[in-house]
């Protein structure tokens, strides 16, 4: 990192520029194989109805906006292939969004790309130092949180 770089080796933003380099070369990816309709946010949605399916308020808790802006994340993702609403199993009124092979597909193709991600980091820091980042980064969120993961990890809107 240059001295002329506002981070200065700031943790907070040094997590955050990982991250965002992370989604970013995620999407592009994704684009070149054709989820070019999907955006980081959606990332946030699919995390809660992998692997079962969610319904509409449970997203609505998972990612903290609002019902209206949940159902037009769903319609949107439902017009292009990815989930369907299905009947709830226990309440006949209800909806349970799904994932659709299309879905599935998209998932799959995250994990892999994910797992370039990593291989090419535990190549440039060894894959020793890899491992204990993550479990170095396990232990400073669980110190916040009670010893514990929390349950999701929730958009910063």
């Amino acid at each position: 990192m240059s001295k002329s770089s506002p981070y200065n080796h700031d943790l907070p933003a040094l997590l955050s520029l990982a991250f965002s380099g992370i989604i970013q070369e995620l999407h592009e990816q994704l684009d070149k194989l054709g989820f070019e309709d999907i955006r980081p946010a959606h990332g946030f949605l699919f995390q809660r109805i992998n692997p079962d399916g969610a319904t509409g308020m449970e997203i609505v808790e998972h990612m903290g906006i609002t019902k209206q802006a949940v159902s037009q994340m769903i319609d949107y993702l439902e017009k292009h292939g990815y989930v369907a609403r299905h009947p709830h199993p226990q309440d006949g009124r209800g909806k349970i969004v799904v994932l659709t092979e299309r879905g599935w597909a998209l998932i799959r193709a995250r994990e892999a790309i994910y797992a370039v991600i990593e291989q090419r980091w535990a190549a440039l820091i060894g894959a020793e130092r890899l491992v204990q980042l993550k479990s170095d980064l396990d232990q400073m969120i669980r110190s916040t949180n009670e010893g514990e993961l929390p349950p999701r990890l929730r958009p910063v809107w």
